[in-house]
């Protein structure tokens, strides 16, 4: 397992498609919902679609919560996407009242739910405006370049030296998080054709430097 990425399995990600982009880009993940072998992963991904809570719940029932923890405070590369940045947060306003489910609490803040006028969920293709230069997760991407989004809800950190890129719907919203080991993006890499796969490319030759 010492050179091995570890997509994260918790019933909710479109496994499948990310998998195929990670082998098109020369890896060979693997897909698991083993914390031992979380534990031993050399890169993380951590995909998703749906519910922030129906997430945390799941996470929690497969004892997935504690691990992914440890794993990003120690170092290990870790990639979000979509929901799996979202659930790096404190927690989310589509979690509320007695029930509310804490997030994984990596990112001081809280993930909203659009107010805009504009469509909701915001869905298609958007650019990104970077916020912090010299991102290895972000080497060859072009302004021009345009990324798939599905989302009704986006995190909003208290600090914002995470803030990677935003994209503009009915305002600008953060779109990736960095620092150190830890990316996050809140588009679809796997479902974004060519900048997509630039993207996933680049984690997959990433090399470690230092924890977040």
């Amino acid at each position: 397992m010492k050179k091995t990425i570890v997509i994260v399995d918790y019933g909710m990600g479109n496994l499948r498609s990310v998998q195929k982009a990670f082998e098109a880009c020369g890896a060979r993940p693997v897909i698991t919902s083993d914390p031992r072998l979380v534990e031993r992963a050399a890169k993380i991904v951590l995909p998703g679609v749906g519910a922030f809570t129906a997430a945390v719940r799941e996470l929690k029932k497969r004892r997935l919560t504690g691990v992914l923890k440890k794993k990003i405070r120690s170092g290990t590369p870790y990639l979000g996407l979509c929901l799996g940045l979202q659930l790096l947060f404190d927690g989310s306003q589509e979690s509320r009242g007695k029930g509310a489910a804490p997030g994984l609490g990596i990112i001081p803040g809280r993930v909203r739910r659009f107010t805009t006028r504009l469509k909701v969920p915001h869905m298609g293709w958007n650019t990104l405006k970077v916020k912090k230069g010299r991102c290895p997760l972000l080497k060859g991407v072009k302004a021009r370049d345009r990324f798939y989004f599905v989302h009704s809800y986006f995190g909003v950190p208290k600090d914002p030296s995470w803030t990677l890129a935003v994209t503009p719907y009915g305002g600008d919203v953060c779109s990736a998080v960095w620092k150190g080991n830890l990316f996050a993006t809140q588009f679809h890499p796997e479902k974004s054709q060519a900048a997509g796969l630039r993207v996933i490319k680049n984690f997959v030759d990433y090399k470690e430097k230092s924890a977040c």
